[in-house]
């Protein structure tokens, strides 16, 4: 079994109970929404700028995955993002959007095609949920700025996956995309879909570790070339990081949460 497909495993069947008290920060607050397209309903991170309240102006927007990983220790699995202390100390202009995964739902809704070991293929529907029900909600909620060049879609692992897919499926409300350790292995379909798509022009940052999976760099470079082939590499619409040393976990995507970001708006 592979690092990440260990992580993946563990990331579903392995949520910590964790009593330890909150760490988000103030600026972070929850609601529920129905998901039709989900059958149920999902509990959805909302984290708006230092200063929203006091200002009338509106903001770029990033949809993020597995939210219980990106703001509070307290529901983290084995570390959060720090998201919110993040933006907080770059005094960001930006409402992040998280999405809780579904628990033992999270691999079908965060993969685009069914694998013959682990199931799935869920994510069309999902992605369905963020842009037909959540975003409207999001834009009715709050002051967003709600083009696609002021909203991204982020995310680790098979959220990396689902963010990517989410980039060329709808290019006209994703205008980048942040593709942290993106589980590209879990269907060549990926690739395929990748050399069948128009040319588009979102920004997408690629971000792996060197220390994950013998296949992860590979993976990733083959999508990048199937990508740019499509478009002129001289837009500066792709960015890859490769971290010397970096593994497959939260660590790795915390410490590079503000550069994709920086690199994104």
């Amino acid at each position: 079994m592979t690092r990440y497909s260990l992580y993946l495993l563990l990331a579903v069947f392995c949520m910590k109970a964790n009593a330890q008290e909150s760490t988000a920060s103030k600026q972070v607050s929850t609601f529920t929404i129905d998901a039709p397209q989900l059958h149920s309903t999902k509990k959805i991170w909302v984290y708006l700028p230092k200063n929203y309240k006091a200002s009338a102006k509106k903001y770029p927007v990033i949809y993020m995955h597995d939210a219980q990983n990106l703001f509070d220790a307290k529901t983290s699995f084995v570390g959060e993002w720090n998201v919110d202390e993040s933006l907080d100390s770059l005094n960001a202009q930006v409402i992040v959007i998280g999405i809780e995964h579904g628990n033992d739902k999270r691999i079908d809704e965060l993969t685009p095609y069914k694998n013959a070991k682990y199931g799935g293929g869920n994510a069309d529907a999902y992605l369905e949920f963020i842009v037909k029900t959540l975003k409207p909600e999001v834009d009715k909620k709050y002051r967003t700025k709600t083009n696609a060049n002021n909203t991204a879609i982020m995310g680790s692992s098979l959220g990396g996956l689902v963010s990517y897919y989410a980039a060329l499926k709808y290019p006209e409300v994703f205008g980048k995309a942040g593709v942290f350790s993106p589980s590209f292995w879990f269907s060549d379909e990926i690739y395929k879909l990748t050399e069948n798509t128009k040319k588009i022009k979102t920004k997408i940052y690629f971000l792996c570790g060197d220390n994950e999976d013998a296949e992860m760099i590979p993976d990733m470079k083959k999508t990048e070339k199937l990508l740019d082939e499509k478009r002129c590499y001289c837009l500066h619409l792709t960015k890859e990081t490769i971290v010397k040393g970096g593994q497959h976990n939260e660590k790795l995507w915390r410490e590079h949460f503000v550069n994709a970001y920086l690199c994104l708006f």
